[in-house]
């Protein structure tokens, strides 16, 4: 009888275990959540955290809180959600830094791919590669040309040491063994001053601030730096489908959780981010911005990180650069 009592509370002990777990694995999530972006306000990644995050907050009926924690080249707050309990309330959401710190800073307080999880990424748009009208050439083989029998003589702006735009630069110098100089502005904005005043001779800009320039004949495009051609400039090459076979460098925005996060929890995250990802007037809004969805799954976008972290090391590397 007693071995019969026994068993029929191991039995209720594991029929309730069950229950909870299920209650808990289906009610993610159960409160506000804070997204940290390690950038100000009002800059692209911020944009982009917003406008997905407010649609998630909505079908949750749950708030996400977007906590700006700018500094150190987002080192602040890429360190602080590193800290955060491993419970799936606090995520971060960043860019193409959280890949290139690791080689250009000497001194990061945490473990980029130890700390975190990749959950997914939620877009990308190209750089383009855009020249002043002047410059006497009209394709990436000319321009190419022009670099090599001119060492060091054309410069590229960037938005500064270490960022995407200076880094698709680095990465188009290194694959096409030319002399390019680089001087770095506080901003897109001042470097595309210069370059329609013919101050610097090209930069690697994301879409949006360039398009206008282009159409009024203010500046040239060339190509794309993606690897396939982009849905909103379609009309132009991509430089590796212009000569340059392998080239391939793209701003991105990504969602990421402190390591060991239940693995239900990131694919609820994944799942959800997808969803969000290819509704209609996202997608339209994302166009407007001059970037794509990719809704990637979680092994997709964990393979990214790692073959972007390699990819950058090497770069960075043969340009002899760190930052701290």
């Amino acid at each position: 009888m007693k071995k019969l009592i026994r068993s029929v509370l191991c039995l209720g002990l594991m029929v309730s275990s069950i229950e909870s777990f299920a209650i808990n694995h289906l009610a993610y999530p159960q409160k506000a959540i804070r997204a940290i972006v390690p950038y100000p306000p009002g800059g692209g990644t911020d944009i982009m955290a917003r406008l997905i995050c407010t649609r998630l907050a909505e079908n949750w009926a749950v708030p996400i809180v977007i906590d700006n924690r700018a500094g150190a080249g987002t080192v602040i707050g890429t360190q602080i959600a590193a800290h955060a309990p491993a419970d799936g309330y606090t995520l971060l959401i960043t860019s193409p830094s959280f890949v290139i710190n690791p080689t250009t800073r000497a001194h990061l307080p945490y473990d980029t791919q130890k700390d975190f999880q990749p959950v997914t990424q939620f877009a990308f748009q190209p750089y383009v590669l855009t020249i002043n009208p002047k410059v006497a050439i009209n394709d990436v083989k000319q321009f190419i040309a022009l670099a090599k029998s001119h060492p060091e003589s054309l410069n590229f702006g960037s938005t500064g040491v270490g960022s995407g735009s200076h880094l698709a630069g680095e990465l188009f110098k290194f694959m096409s063994t030319t002399r390019l100089t680089h001087i770095a502005y506080k901003g897109m904005g001042p470097a595309l001053t210069d370059l329609i005043g013919g101050q610097i001779q090209f930069v690697f800009a994301t879409i949006l601030p360039v398009t206008a320039h282009v159409r009024a004949g203010r500046l040239k495009a060339l190509a794309v730096t993606s690897s396939r051609r982009s849905a909103i400039m379609n009309d132009l090459p991509t430089i590796h489908e212009s000569g340059l076979t392998g080239y391939s460098a793209i701003s991105w925005s990504g969602l990421f959780v402190p390591s060991h996060t239940p693995r239900s929890v990131i694919e609820t995250l994944n799942q959800e981010s997808f969803k969000v990802l290819h509704q209609t007037d996202i997608q339209q809004r994302l166009a407007q911005d001059g970037a794509e969805p990719a809704g990637s799954s979680v092994r997709e976008f964990t393979d990214f990180v790692s073959q972007e972290i390699i990819k950058w090391k090497k770069v960075i590397q043969a340009t002899k650069f760190i930052i701290d």
